[in-house]
């Protein structure tokens, strides 16, 4: 068997890996047989992910190649070609990012009468609109700032509009500057919509940027702007809190404030704008060459809309199911006393989870309800239900994880909403997010207690269910039940590592337990048995678990991987990974659900879980992995959620040796098949 030391032919870079995904999303962009405002928006989804892989991927191997310089370490070369290559593949992409919206998508939504007014778009007739618009809207909170010694560069929040501005003349203290910084105001929409009678019979939207540009002037009276260039600096925005602090909630307060502020990663400004002030902008955020990105077009397209009532240029409307068990029922109590209940969405409604907890909150025979909250906001239904369940006397316990990324405010806003109400409010362990998504009900029940749960592959976030693909199942099943008992006091109290009994979790028993299931088949195989792997996650990274799964393949186990995004292990490399293949599956909803499946000799065993092979899920957060235990579930579950998803052939990737990632094509003889679409249909 080979050997399993982690070179760079045996694995992946993690980095370039996650920028391959991105760059699968903006290959959605160029599918003409998707909706045109679809296609819009896929371009978009590439700006925010893009963004965010800036702000802590690209910041993190800068930060890295400082920590090797200082250090001397050898790593510091292979840093440096890794921050290399992504730089020429990230030009590329947004080259060509921008390329379609401005040759395909925007003439052909015009064609459609949609138009997105810029500064070289503005007509006669929007002229005297947009005066009148600037002065009472935009030039009362504009704060333009001369640059000079009295007045050195701002400090520019994080991936805010900013505009620099060549001028000329003198001010009204006889100062000749020649440059200035005019901040675009944050309370105001970056997308204006025109009013019909301005707009004729289309609809159109103007950019902020354009009318700031039409009237620069206007805002240095007495000079002349020659120039006024767009541009918008990403910094790094990862968030690091040592663990000895005294208060998880302040201390993260603190810390969201540097975010703003933290070291610039990337530079871009409109591709127009001169030489010279391009290299006075890049010194004074201490960036290279190979961190700016002139852009042709908007700058930062995440802030184009596709609200547009226009329902043919979209994805057909589709409406959630309510699953057969719960569609006749008076109290969900009484149907899961009776069965087992799995919700796939988006497929499946989110409400069920919902209508569960308002059923709860006003049960009098409810007494506790205790839930893990990742993303939820203040606006969430399921926040509002549990601080009403608090209002009426029930013990509603909430972990909240506040160090969920992006997501930290919104979480100090949610436990500051349920502790006004009454609920007890953990903060989960300093040092271990708590990624596990898990409700518990206790039901007194004639004279008994009986406990309810539902436990997740994704966040209690209703937006989130309409556009995520997740698993949820509700049980009474009561080893489950007391498992889950088990892990919340393990979260919110003190003691040793809880003894599950159905139940794998992270950081404890799931990542020695699932290299046990491998080496599993890998008996099987070696017995002349069937072996058999499939898994589905978001992400593959952790070395370990790769290392087994190329053991397995040597073995003769057949391994089929669904990975959305990281993919570290090599596939179909000859006498390592003959028996692996990697596919990938972008379509109309985000792929987000964790199966484990595995042959077992014929006495299948199927996970759903929180966790993805991340090193990260599996050794520093808390994560659930729930044994699927009925068996028609573990059966939908494997023909819907995994099977149906190896067959797809619309929406799939698949990934090569070399690293690439091609289309998988429909073979001679055989059918279209889109999975997601599959769903859509027989789920109904």
């Amino acid at each position: 068997m080979k050997n399993f030391q982690h070179t760079s032919a045996t694995y992946f870079n993690r980095e370039q890996s996650l920028f391959e995904f991105n760059h699968r999303v903006l290959a959605q962009a160029l599918d003409p047989s998707l909706p045109l405002l679809e296609r819009l928006n896929f371009l978009i989804i590439f700006s925010r992910n893009l963004d965010e892989f800036f702000e802590i991927r690209v910041a993190g191997l800068m930060k890295q190649l400082d920590l090797n310089a200082t250090t001397r370490t050898p790593d510091a070369i292979p840093t440096e070609a890794v921050l290399e290559d992504l730089s020429t593949n990230i030009h590329q992409a947004v080259q060509q990012q921008y390329h379609v919206l401005n040759h395909t998508i925007l003439p052909q939504l015009q064609s459609q009468g949609i138009r997105y007014i810029q500064y070289q778009d503005i007509l006669e007739k929007h002229k005297a609109w947009i005066q009148e618009y600037f002065s009472r809207q935009v030039q009362p909170v504009l704060t333009p700032i001369s640059l000079d010694p009295a007045h050195p560069f701002p400090r520019l929040v994080n991936k805010s509009l900013n505009f620099i501005v060549s001028l000329e003349g003198k001010d009204a203290f006889g100062r000749s500057i020649e440059l200035a910084v005019v901040p675009a105001p944050r309370s105001l929409p970056r997308l204006i919509a025109l009013p019909k009678e301005v707009a004729g019979n289309d609809q159109e939207q103007i950019f902020l940027t354009a009318i700031i540009q039409q009237h620069i002037d206007q805002v240095f009276p007495g000079m002349k702007a020659t120039g006024c260039y767009a541009f918008r600096v990403t910094r790094n925005a990862d968030l690091v809190l040592a663990e000895d602090v005294d208060d998880l909630a302040v201390a993260l307060k603190d810390e969201l404030s540097s975010r703003r502020f933290g070291r610039a990663v990337r530079l871009e400004i409109e591709d127009d704008c001169p030489q010279h002030i391009i290299h006075y902008l890049l010194n004074e955020f201490n960036l290279e060459t190979r961190q700016l990105y002139r852009i042709n077009g908007p700058i930062n397209l995440s802030r184009m809309s596709t609200s547009f009532e226009r329902p043919e240029l979209k994805y057909s409307v589709f409406n959630p199911t309510i699953p057969k068990a719960l569609r006749k029922q008076n109290n969900i109590f009484e149907t899961l006393k009776r069965q087992d209940v799995l919700l796939h969405h988006p497929f499946d409604s989110f409400q069920p989870v919902i209508q569960m907890l308002k059923e709860a909150a006003k049960d009098p025979n409810v007494l506790a309800i205790k839930q893990t909250l990742y993303r939820s906001g203040p606006e969430s239904e399921i926040v509002q239900v549990l601080a009403e369940a608090a209002r009426n006397g029930k013990e509603v316990t909430a972990v909240i994880e506040l160090r969920a990324r992006f997501d930290e405010e919104s979480n100090i806003m949610v436990a500051n909403i349920l502790q006004e109400a009454g609920a007890v409010v953990v903060y989960g362990i300093v040092g271990y997010k708590t990624h596990a998504k898990m409700i518990l009900i206790v039901r007194r029940e004639n004279n008994e207690l009986c406990r309810y749960v539902h436990l997740g592959t994704g966040n209690y976030h209703a937006g989130n269910a309409k556009m995520y693909t997740d698993y949820g199942l509700m049980t009474t099943h009561v080893e489950i039940c007391e498992d889950v008992h088990r892990m919340f006091q393990e979260l919110t109290g003190m003691g040793k590592m809880a003894k599950l009994q159905c139940l794998l979790h992270a950081p404890f028993t799931l990542h020695s337990e699932l290299i046990k299931l491998i080496h599993q088949e890998i008996e099987y195989s070696k017995q002349g048995q069937q072996g058999h792997i499939i898994i589905k996650v978001n992400a593959l990274t952790e070395p370990e678990l790769i290392a087994a799964l190329y053991e397995a393949s040597q073995a003769g186990v057949k391994i089929d991987l669904i990975t959305r995004s990281i993919c570290c292990l090599i596939p179909q490399v000859k006498e390592l990974s003959d028996n692996i293949t990697v596919r990938s599956i972008v379509g109309r909803f985000l792929e987000h659900t964790r199966v484990y499946y595995f042959h077992h000799g014929g006495k299948e065993r199927l996970y759903c879980a929180s966790a993805d092979w991340m090193g990260r899920n599996l050794f520093s957060r808390v994560e659930t992995c729930f044994p699927i235990l009925d068996a028609k579930i573990k059966q939908r579950i494997l023909k819907d959620g995994l099977i149906n998803y190896l067959k797809d052939n619309q929406n799939a990737w698949q990934l090569n040796a070399d690293g690439t990632w091609e289309k998988v094509p429909v073979l001679e003889g055989q059918s279209a098949h889109n999975a997601q679409l599959y769903l859509m249909n027989s789920l109904k």
